[in-house]
């Protein structure tokens, strides 16, 4: 009998400016790869930066949750590229209707181990992300994607 594959659930329930809700779902599976899942309404159509930041503290609403999570102090990049930030997922997509739907799956955000995004937090910007290649100063760092939009902390969903 061939073993089921084991999966880490997490949810984030995403809160901002301008009523931009939403819901992603994380799962981990046993190959390593985490899916996100979910949708997040009440954005400005278009792209917008869609990255996991260090620290899963709102206290100060979106500008709490700290720079993107890069454990291995790498410049910022596209999830395609070796070298980028683990937090930098590129862009999502809000139709004419303000409406992103997400689907990104990524080796480098894990919700178990040494680099786990458990307990950080995903954050929506306000502008694109220039994949670090925008020549911009915040290319390099931040992909220049703007203000936090809207935000969720990352905590283990119940498997019940």
């Amino acid at each position: 009998m061939e073993a089921a594959k084991v999966t880490v659930k997490a949810v984030a329930l995403i809160a901002g400016d301008n009523n931009v809700r939403g819901s992603l779902q994380f799962l981990q599976n046993s190959d390593g790869f985490t899916h996100v899942k979910g949708r997040i309404t009440g954005l400005s159509p278009g792209l917008h930066g869609f990255h996991i930041h260090a620290l899963g503290d709102t206290t100060n609403g979106c500008n709490s949750t700290g720079p993107h999570f890069n454990p291995l102090k790498k410049d910022h990049g596209a999830r395609t590229d070796d070298e980028r930030h683990a937090g930098d997922l590129g862009n999502i997509v809000a139709g004419p209707d303000g409406v992103a739907d997400v689907s990104i799956t990524d080796r480098q955000i894990p919700l178990s181990g040494l680099h786990s995004i458990l307990g950080r937090a995903v954050v929506v910007h306000a502008d694109p992300d220039d994949l670090g290649r925008g020549g911009h100063e915040l290319s390099k760092s931040t992909g220049n994607a703007g203000a936090r939009v809207g935000c969720g902390i990352i905590g283990l969903q119940s498997s019940v």
